[in-house]
C-alpha cells in the first residue's frame, strides 16, 4: 500500500508539445502520405498505389487476359482487404477506369458489363460488372516473379506486395496520369508506345541526345479519343523539355454534301476527357443565346462512334468560319495541360522533362534486367545441381537402387557414398554395405540426394541420360551468356534495345490501338467576321410596349398598324430595322445597352422583357431605343437640363450591363436621346421657355455629366428647392436655314423659318414659346419620328 501511495505522489511526464509544432509535423505527414502513396505516379512503371494494387490483387487472383472474368466486387474487395485500406467505391472507380477505352489509352482492365462511357455515365455498381487483365496490364507484371523487384509488408503485415512493377514499357508517357497532392499536382497525357520505344531505342544509342531531338520520335501526346493536336511545335518542345504546358486539341470534323448547295458538318472526334452530352449540351446553349448565330442545329447521331451533326444556319456560310466560333466558345477546342511531377525511384517528387523520365524508365529497367539475370543464375546453378546429381545416378544405377531399396536412411547413404569406386550389386539386404556411417564428406549434396529420391521411375529410361546431358550443356552454355551480361554494361544495353524492340513489334501497328490516333495540323487564322456577316438580312419591323415587352415582327409592316398588346399594355415604340442591325437602348440611368435584332423574340406572341436580355435596373425606365448607326452622332440630355453630344460607335456595350454614357445622380434622370442633324439646338422647358443656340456651344464627351444646356430658376426654402421653370422638356436639332417645323396637332405643322428671336447662349434662360408651339412642350412624338 506505502508502494502505491508512493508512486501516486510522483509527478506525471510533461506529454505536452508546443502547438505549432503538432500541428505542422502532423501536417507535414499527412501531405508526404498524399504525395507518396496517393496523388503522385511513379516514374519507372507510371502508376499509383491504388493501380498498382489492383493489378497485383488481379494477377493473385490469376485472372489473365485469355482467362476467366471474376466479379468486380470480389476484386474490389481482395485489394482492400489485403493492399488498399480504404474504401472500396474509391478502388471500383479507379479499376473502372483502367477499363474505360476512352479515358485511358491502353485499358489495363478488360471490363464485362456497362464500365461508363463517353457521354459522362457512371459505371454500374460492382456486384454487376467482371473484369480481369489485359495483354497490356500482363506486360507490367511479366518478370514480377523472378525477383525484378522489392517487395514490402502490406498494411497490417500479413502479406508482401510489389514496390513497383517490372513495367516492358514507359507506362507513365504511355497511359499518362493525374493527380492532386498537397501542394503539387500532377497531369500528363497519354503517348504512343511504339514512338516512346523508339525514343528510348535512341537515348541507349546517343545518352547525351537533346530535348529538342526526342521530338523527332515523339512528336506529342496520343489521345485515346484521338482529335487533331494544333500546338505549334516550338511550344510541344518547350513543354517536353520543363515538363511544363499546355496542347491545344480540336475535334476532328469533316463537311458532307447534302446535295442542291446544302452541307453540315459531322465531328467524329471529339478532344480528350470532354463529355459528349456535356458538349451538346453547350452547344445548344449557343444556339438558343444566339451567341453563334450561323450555327442553326446540333443533333447527336452516336452509334458504338462518335458523330455530331452540326447544320449552319445557312448555305452561304463557310464552314472553317463556323467552326472556328464553335473552337472559341465551345469544348470542340480544349487546352490539355502538361504538369509532369512524378516521383523519381518511388520517392522525390519532382517536375521531369520527358528526357529525364525516359532515363528513369531506361534506368529501372536495367536494374530489373539485372536483378532477373541474377535470379535465373540462382535457378540455373541449382538446375546445374540436381542434374550433376541425376548424371552421378545414371552413372551408378545399381548402387542407387540398392541404396534406397535396402538402406535405412537413403538420404544420408546417398550423400556419403563414394561414387569414384567401382560397386558390386547387392543380391541381398544381406550382401548391401551401407557407406554409413560416413567416414568424409560425399559427392552429393542434400539438394541432389532429395532429388534423386524423387525421380519417377520412369526417368530411368536411357534416352534420359542423354536428354540431361543435352540440358546441363545447354543451361551451362546460358549462365556463361548470362555471366558475360551482367559484367558488360553494352550487352546491358543492348539486351534491353532487343527488349524494346520487342515491344514495338507487339503493341505496333498491328496490336489492336497500336496505330497513332492523334493527328497534327496548324491551327490557322480564322478572320473576325462581323456578326451581321453571319446573318441573313431579313426585314424586320421592331415593337416595344410602354412596359418595355420587345419583339420583331417579319418584314416592314405598317407603322400605323393596330397591334396586340397585353393588358395595361401598350405601344411606344415601333420603328423598322432589319436582322443585321444592333439595336441602342437608352434608359434614365444614363446607360446605354446593346441588343442584336438578330436576338429579338419573334412577333407572334407579345415578345419578352427588355430587362431579360438587359441588366437595365428596375428603378430604370427606357429612355429610346433605335437602329444604331456608328457614324451618327447622338445628344443626350438629363432633367435637370446637362447635356452633351456623344458618338454612337463610343457607346456600343460588348456586354449586358452596357455602358455608362450620362452621368446621374438623386432625383435626376436622362430624358433625352436625339440625334444630332443640324447647326443648332433648339431647348424647350416645361413651363415654355424657349431657346436656341448652336451647336458647336455643345462638347463632344464619350461619359460625363455634361454642361448646361438651359438655366432654370429655382426658389431655395427650408422645405428644399423647388424648380420655377419645370426643368428641361424636350430638345431637338435643327438646319438654321430651314428653319424648325412642329406638329400643332389634327394633322397640321407649323414652320417658323426665322428664330432670330429666340437665339441666345448656351446655358440661357430663353423666352416664351413661338406661337402655336404645342402645349405639353415637346417638338414631335416618338411615332412620328420612327
Amino acid at each position: 500500500m506505502t508502494d502505491l501511495i508512493d508512486d501516486d505522489d510522483q509527478p506525471l511526464p510533461d506529454i505536452t508539445e508546443p502547438l505549432r509544432r503538432a500541428i505542422g509535423e502532423r501536417y507535414l505527414t499527412y501531405a508526404l502520405s498524399t504525395i507518396m502513396h496517393r496523388a503522385l505516379p511513379d516514374a519507372r512503371d507510371g502508376l499509383k498505389p491504388v493501380h498498382r494494387r489492383i493489378l497485383y490483387a488481379m494477377n493473385r487472383l490469376k485472372l489473365a487476359s485469355n482467362g476467366k472474368f471474376l466479379k468486380s466486387a470480389k476484386i474490389s474487395g481482395d485489394t482492400m482487404g489485403d493492399f488498399h485500406p480504404h474504401g472500396d467505391a474509391a478502388i471500383y472507380d479507379a479499376m473502372a477506369r483502367l477499363a474505360q477505352d476512352f479515358n485511358v489509352r491502353y485499358p489495363l482492365v478488360d471490363g464485362q458489363g456497362n464500365f461508363g462511357n463517353i457521354d459522362g455515365d457512371n459505371p454500374a455498381a460492382s456486384r454487376y460488372t467482371e473484369a480481369r487483365m489485359t495483354f497490356v496490364a500482363e506486360a507490367l507484371l511479366n518478370g514480377l516473379d523472378e525477383n525484378s523487384v522489392d517487395f514490402r509488408d502490406n498494411y497490417d503485415g500479413r502479406i508482401t506486395e510489389p514496390v513497383v512493377l517490372p513495367a516492358e514499357f514507359p507506362n507513365l508517357l504511355a497511359n499518362g496520369a493525374s493527380g492532386i497532392a498537397v501542394g503539387m499536382a500532377t497531369n500528363i497525357p497519354p503517348h504512343n508506345i511504339s514512338e516512346l520505344c523508339d525514343a528510348c531505342i535512341h537515348m541507349i544509342k546517343t545518352p547525351d541526345v537533346r530535348d529538342d531531338t526526342l521530338l523527332n520520335y515523339v512528336p506529342g501526346p496520343d489521345f485515346p479519343t484521338g482529335g487533331v493536336i494544333v500546338e505549334p511545335r516550338d511550344s510541344i518542345a518547350q513543354a517536353y523539355r520543363t515538363g511544363r504546358g499546355s496542347f491545344r486539341l480540336r475535334c476532328k470534323w469533316e463537311m458532307e454534301e447534302l446535295g442542291r448547295g446544302q452541307w453540315q458538318i459531322v465531328v467524329t472526334e471529339i478532344p480528350y476527357q470532354v463529355q459528349k452530352s456535356k458538349l451538346i449540351e453547350k452547344l445548344a446553349e449557343l444556339i438558343q443565346t444566339k451567341k453563334v448565330p450561323i450555327l442553326g442545329d446540333v443533333r447527336d447521331e452516336s452509334a458504338d462512334d462518335i458523330r455530331l451533326i452540326l447544320e449552319p444556319r445557312s448555305k452561304n456560310v463557310e464552314p472553317d468560319i463556323l467552326m472556328g466560333m464553335l473552337f472559341r466558345s465551345s469544348d470542340l477546342e480544349v487546352r490539355f495541360s502538361l504538369n509532369m511531377n512524378v516521383l523519381i525511384d518511388g520517392v522525390t517528387p519532382k517536375v521531369c522533362s520527358m528526357k529525364e523520365v525516359l532515363r528513369a524508365f531506361l534506368d529501372f529497367r536495367r536494374e530489373v534486367l539485372v536483378r532477373r539475370s541474377k535470379h535465373r543464375m540462382e535457378k540455373i546453378d541449382h538446375r546445374l545441381e540436381v542434374l550433376e546429381g541425376f548424371i552421378i545416378a545414371f552413372l551408378n544405377l545399381d548402387r542407387v537402387i540398392d541404396i534406397i531399396r535396402y538402406d535405412d536412411a537413403p538420404k544420408q547413404a546417398l550423400m556419403a557414398e563414394d561414387w569414384g569406386i567401382d560397386h558390386v550389386r547387392a543380391t541381398s539386404e544381406h550382401d548391401y554395405a551401407s557407406p554409413l556411417p560416413a567416414k568424409g564428406d560425399g559427392e552429393l549434396s542434400e539438394v541432389q540426394a532429395e532429388a534423386i529420391l524423387n525421380m519417377r521411375l520412369r526417368s530411368l529410361r536411357r534416352l534420359e541420360e542423354l536428354e540431361l546431358v543435352r540440358e546441363r550443356d545447354a543451361l551451362m552454355e546460358e549462365r556463361a551468356g548470362l555471366e558475360d551480361l551482367l559484367e558488360s554494361d553494352d550487352l546491358q544495353w543492348s539486351k534491353i534495345v532487343d527488349q524494346l524492340r520487342e515491344t514495338k513489334k507487339v503493341f505496333g501497328k498491328d496490336f489492336d490501338g497500336g496505330v497513332r490516333r492523334s493527328v497534327f495540323a496548324e491551327a490557322g487564322e480564322v478572320e473576325e467576321v462581323p456578326l451581321e456577316a453571319m446573318i441573313d438580312r431579313e426585314p424586320i419591323t421592331v415593337v416595344c410596349s410602354q412596359m418595355g415587352w420587345v419583339r420583331a415582327m417579319s418584314g416592314h409592316i405598317d407603322l400605323g398598324r393596330e397591334l396586340k398588346f397585353k393588358d395595361g399594355d401598350g405601344p411606344r415604340f415601333t420603328f423598322h430595322a432589319e436582322t443585321t442591325d444592333r439595336l441602342l437602348v437608352f434608359g434614365t440611368n444614363g446607360r446605354f445597352y446593346t441588343v442584336s435584332a438578330a436576338n429579338l423574340p419573334g412577333g407572334r406572341g407579345m415578345g419578352e422583357p427588355l430587362r431579360l436580355m438587359v441588366d437595365l435596373p428596375n428603378e430604370a425606365e427606357i429612355v429610346d431605343i433605335f437602329v444604331h448607326q456608328p457614324e451618327r452622332k447622338m445628344l443626350v440630355a438629363s432633367s435637370a437640363g446637362d447635356g452633351f453630344i456623344v458618338a454612337e460607335k463610343d457607346v456600343i456595350a460588348q456586354t449586358r450591363t452596357g455602358k455608362q454614357a450620362l452621368n446621374v445622380k438623386d432625383e435626376v434622370k436622362a430624358v433625352i436621346c436625339k440625334p444630332v442633324v443640324g447647326d443648332h439646338v433648339a431647348v424647350v422647358s416645361k413651363n415654355g421657355r424657349f431657346l436656341v443656340f448652336p451647336v458647336s456651344e455643345l462638347p463632344e464627351m464619350g461619359r460625363g455629366k455634361g454642361v448646361r444646356l438651359q438655366k432654370y430658376n429655382m426658389a431655395r426654402g427650408r422645405q428644399g428647392t423647388l424648380e420655377l421653370d419645370g426643368g428641361l422638356s424636350d430638345i431637338t436639332t435643327f438646319a438654321w436655314d430651314d428653319g424648325l417645323s412642329w406638329s400643332m396637332g389634327g394633322g397640321k405643322t407649323r414652320h417658323e423659318p426665322d428664330l432670330t428671336e429666340w437665339l441666345g447662349k448656351r446655358a440661357g434662360v430663353g423666352k416664351k414659346a413661338p406661337y402655336g408651339f404645342p402645349r405639353d412642350y415637346k417638338f414631335s412624338s416618338r411615332q412620328e419620328q420612327c
